[in-house]
């Protein structure tokens, strides 16, 4: 029950984050689970657990949801599934980090790249390559939101309507990992309390991002998208993911 209620005040905080930047908060909760879960059951809990935090985030922000772009990367994430759930043992995933960060800074900050990509880049593909690859990698967020960020301009947009397809992407993953994970419904607890405290976490920072600047938010987004870019990049090159 200890377990329980740190990973549930976890779940909280990091979903606050989410709830106010549009993100980050299930990269934290990534990185902190191996401590307390076993391997196995690692990504089916996160899965789980942004499931509910970016579905309530969706809740909260109904209004805000950009509902026209949900066929196009609906459409993209069935394909994605399918394809990379197949093949899910066998794709190469040592340098995916160096691909991800570099496609968001050469999105964010160069202009030439970004204006080229925009003649190829839509959401069929990002929700083909978000879904499919978070599968594997476990948070892939920041690729629907560096795209969200140059096609709307309203901080509330983009991130209630990146909440969305985060919520697609988290859901894939539970048919899929239910088949392979073990030991998942003797977890049951701590799924609960985790889910319990995402919808909190989601609930006050989307209450505290509706009352912020929105110049300021998506100025934040865009400095934490390079950071986090940059970390990926060096951390895949410096310790080659096996």
């Amino acid at each position: 029950m200890q377990i329980a209620y740190t990973l549930g005040l976890i779940s909280f905080l990091t979903s606050l984050v989410a709830g106010v930047i549009g993100f980050g908060g299930g990269m934290l909760l990534i990185a902190i689970l191996p401590v307390f879960l076993s391997p196995g059951l690692v990504i089916p809990v996160h899965g789980i657990t942004q499931l509910a935090s970016n579905s309530s985030r969706v809740l909260f922000s109904l209004a805000h949801v950009k509902w026209t772009l949900l066929p196009r990367f609906l459409a993209g994430s069935v394909a994605g599934t399918l394809v990379f759930g197949y093949f899910l043992s066998n794709i190469p995933i040592r340098y995916l980090p160096v691909a991800i960060g570099s496609y968001i800074l050469l999105t964010l900050w160069s202009r030439g790249f970004s204006s080229l990509a925009s003649k190829y880049e839509n959401y069929y593909v990002i929700g083909f390559i978000q879904t499919g690859l978070g599968l594997v990698v476990g948070s892939t967020g920041p690729l629907s939101l560096s795209l969200l960020t140059k096609k709307l301009e309203s901080k509330d947009e983009i991130i209630a309507t990146s909440s969305m397809f985060m919520t697609i992407s988290h859901f894939a993953k539970i048919p899929v990992y239910s088949a392979i994970a073990t030991g998942l419904s003797a977890s049951l607890g701590i799924t609960t309390a985790m889910v319990t405290g995402s919808i909190l976490g989601s609930f006050v920072g989307t209450r505290a991002r509706l009352h912020a600047s929105n110049d300021t938010v998506l100025g934040i987004i865009k400095i934490l998208l390079t950071l986090l870019s940059l970390h990926m990049i060096s951390r895949a090159v410096s310790f080659p993911w096996s």
